[in-house]
């Protein structure tokens, strides 16, 4: 019987995250006070985060310790499985060998709660009582209720409207968990209802969400405000991810992947699963892996979007990043792969695309859904309509493998289920589901907004 899981025990889970930026070879653009236009301190950052995540957004340090007590919790479904998909493998005819980590393992059912556990944890520190965040598809909210119920937190959801109509199971699951969950924009907040003034009907967008959690947060004393992709904290705690598949492709035999996938919406799974591996193309160890983004052509920040500096949410409270943008007035088309929908990129991933570290490609909702079908089929998980943005890349590349007789081993990170996502799928199999185009005008009249802001 040839092995199909490739496992970990509970002893060999990670005990420190990766920080990439101890290996980049040019630092990266610092982000930028919204008044001053000057690099923000830690002072600047104080009212919306603990000092121990901001730290962390800081740091150069190469490695950083995760605490006992998020390690607690992580074993609730950490170490995650990784599987080799030979069942997808002889499907496709190809000899490539693909592997992908299995995050819907998780309580929450993604990879989003290997930084809410441990955003919460900080939070808790350092006596918080509150947190509001945002949330597109559900799943970053849901993993933060799942974190903040575990810590003995409030948590305060602003979910963008057309995923809250979209995926009504969503709400009741952060409920379950303790949480309050609210469509956004929402009459609740000045930036809610000043965006609702000027469209009552709007779908909403991330960027608009997040303004209003960042005004909650700012308003009471007792809350903090958090954010589930982006920042470069929160990309550091998802790199357990890739480094637990690198032990496992060691344990399976592997040398270091040709390839690495990964979707990518802000970048936080992007990263978890690409950074530790792109480590040894930035050392120079493996100069010609190939680490691959994959994002829809209705919101594509990494093949299409400008590198500038922009605002992370749609008012400007955010500080100033440098990141491929949309602009961040974007309001994206009503796709249902909700978590793929913000207006701006990692700055950290940008970085690293700018540098040409790395590569960004864009694939249409039905042909994404097309590749979600097939993964079902062959390997039975019915994944995230975002997770079928890398399962898209990943049959290409396998199908490329088949046309040339490369041997190449291809990893990617299987970020979550869809269970909750069924409306997608029903529309999907009912040739319901609409395929939208994306205009560049869309990005032209964004980006005269930016017309003023310093350029990285």
């Amino acid at each position: 019987m040839q092995p199909i899981k490739i496992l970990l025990e509970e002893k060999d889970m990670p005990d420190k995250w990766y920080n990439i930026q101890a290996d980049l070879k040019v630092p990266m653009p610092p982000p930028l006070h919204p008044g001053t236009r000057q690099p923000v301190g830690p002072q600047d950052l104080a009212p919306l985060f603990p000092m121990g995540l901001i730290q962390q957004e800081m740091s150069q340090d190469r490695w950083i310790e995760i605490p006992d007590e998020v390690r607690d919790v992580y074993t609730m479904w950490r170490p995650s499985p990784l599987y080799r998909a030979r069942r997808l493998e002889k499907a496709l005819d190809t000899p490539a060998h693909i592997y992908y980590k299995w995050e819907g393992v998780s309580p929450p059912g993604s990879h989003k709660p290997n930084t809410a556990v441990a955003q919460a944890y900080y939070n808790k520190q350092e006596g918080i009582k509150r947190i509001a965040t945002e949330t597109g598809a559900g799943q970053w909210g849901t993993a933060l209720s799942f974190a903040c119920n575990l810590f003995d937190l409030e948590c305060m959801v602003y979910m963008v409207r057309i995923s809250f109509d979209q995926k009504p199971y969503r709400k009741a699951i952060m409920e379950a968990y303790g949480a309050k969950c609210i469509p956004s924009p929402s009459p609740h907040t000045q930036a809610g209802r000043k965006i609702l003034e000027q469209d009552p009907d709007t779908p909403g967008s991330l960027g608009i969400a997040i303004s209003e959690a960042v005004e909650d947060a700012a308003s009471r004393d007792d809350t903090h405000y958090s954010l589930g992709s982006v920042l470069n904290h929160v990309l550091l705690h998802q790199t357990i991810i890739g480094i637990e598949a690198e032990r496992q492709l060691q344990k399976a035999g592997e040398a270091l992947p040709d390839i690495v996938m990964g979707c990518f919406g802000g970048g936080s799974n992007f990263a978890g699963i690409a950074f530790p591996f792109m480590r040894y193309k930035l050392l120079g160890e493996k100069p010609d892996m190939r680490i691959v983004a994959c994002e829809p052509t209705t919101c594509p920040t990494l093949t299409r979007g400008p590198y500038r500096y922009d605002f992370g949410d749609s008012v400007g409270m955010t500080p100033l990043m440098a990141m491929n943008t949309l602009g961040h007035g974007f309001v994206p088309a009503k796709i249902h792969a909700g978590g793929l929908r913000y207006h701006g990129a990692a700055p950290l991933a940008s970085h690293l695309l700018a540098q040409g570290e790395m590569e960004a490609v864009a694939f249409h909702q039905l042909e994404c859904f097309e590749a979600g079908v097939q993964f079902a089929r062959s390997e039975g998980f019915v994944t995230a309509p975002e997770t079928n943005h890398v399962i898209r890349g990943v049959i290409n590349e396998a199908l490329k493998c088949r046309e040339s007789g490369e041997e190449k081993v291809i990893v990617f990170n299987c970020s979550g289920h869809g269970n909750f996502d069924m409306t997608a799928y029903q529309a999907y199999f009912s040739g319901q589901l609409e395929e939208h185009h994306f205009s560049e005008d869309q990005i032209t009249q964004n980006m005269q907004a930016l017309e003023g802001f310093p350029v990285p």
